[in-house]
């Protein structure tokens, strides 16, 4: 069992920077994909970022590489996605999951955190 909690959301001018957080619990984080999804509205859930489980592999939607990195810290039961160079289209509400596959598809991840709102303004 996981446990996920997003945080780190907010409004930020186009261009600007956020980082968001998500604090995992459960004796089997480390066993986990992690993921960021997103979800804007009226439009399907997106996997936006994917780290491996020991971090060595990751994964970014096209929409977003070169501007967002995600990374995983074991020793704190975190995952982070840090946002550059931010764009109204990056508004969504996102959130964080575990999964055993690296997949794109949001049924296969198993976890998943409330969600926490990005907001990009023009």
């Amino acid at each position: 069992q996981v446990q996920l909690v997003e945080s780190g959301g907010g409004l930020v001018q186009a261009g600007g920077s956020l980082r968001l957080s998500c604090a995992a619990s459960g004796r089997s984080f480390s066993d986990y994909i992690m993921g960021w999804f997103r979800q804007a509205p009226g439009k399907q859930r997106e996997l936006v970022a994917a780290v491996t489980e020991s971090g060595s592999r990751t994964y970014y939607a096209d929409s977003v590489k070169g501007r967002f990195t995600i990374s995983r810290d074991p020793a704190k039961n975190m995952v982070y996605l840090q946002m550059n160079s931010l764009k109204p289209e990056d508004t969504a509400v996102y959130y964080c999951a575990a999964g055993r596959f690296l997949l794109t598809t949001p049924r296969m991840y198993d976890y998943w955190g409330q969600g926490t709102q990005v907001t990009v303004s023009s």
